[in-house]
């Protein structure tokens, strides 16, 4: 659609790709109310999509998983998810594992706060009219752990996240109202 902001990845350092899948989202199509936010006039179940990724790069050491509304009404976009310091042997979240008290979430990993302020997965809660999309991404990471402070924002987090990005991996539900 014209005049759409660009997506996240569209001017940071190109790097190889690899696939990511889910059973609870597709590319391009409408997410069910189970990932929509339950607060701000919302009722939806604010759960993190399954995701599971294959064929990234041999030297990777660890994985940050990301979700980035870039048509939120704010100039600089909305983080809905940053979780960081993912084992290299996890390849997969089932669906919830965003949770702000899951235990689905392996030993070691992190989250770094939402711009809702919590320290989960924030489901979509765009405002009435042209549907939002909703950016996942898998970033293969070439360190174990970021060693970014328990409380850095998003945009810090995701700086060091670019900074040893090996490759990624991306998949854009919408949501509309």
């Amino acid at each position: 659609m014209a005049g759409r902001p660009p997506l996240p990845h569209e001017f940071l350092p190109e790097v190889p790709s690899f696939t990511v899948s889910s059973d609870d989202v597709a590319h391009g199509e409408q997410m069910s109310n189970a990932h929509v936010f339950n607060d701000w006039g919302f009722n939806g179940e604010n759960l993190s999509p399954h995701l599971r990724w294959e064929g990234f790069p041999a030297e990777t050491r660890s994985f940050a998983v990301t979700c980035y509304d870039p048509d939120a009404p704010t100039g600089s976009g909305f983080w809905h998810w940053v979780l960081y310091d993912l084992p290299v042997s996890v390849t997969e979240l089932p669906t919830g594992a965003g949770g702000g008290d899951s235990k689905e979430l392996p030993e070691g990993a992190k989250h770094a706060r939402n711009d809702y302020g919590n320290k989960e997965f924030g489901g979509a809660a765009p405002p009435p009219g042209t549907p939002h999309r909703y950016v996942f991404t898998v970033h293969a990471l070439d360190v174990e752990e970021l060693g970014v402070p328990d409380e850095a924002s998003p945009a810090v987090v995701g700086f060091n996240i670019t900074a040893h990005t090996l490759a990624r991996a991306q998949i854009a539900p919408e949501y509309g109202h």
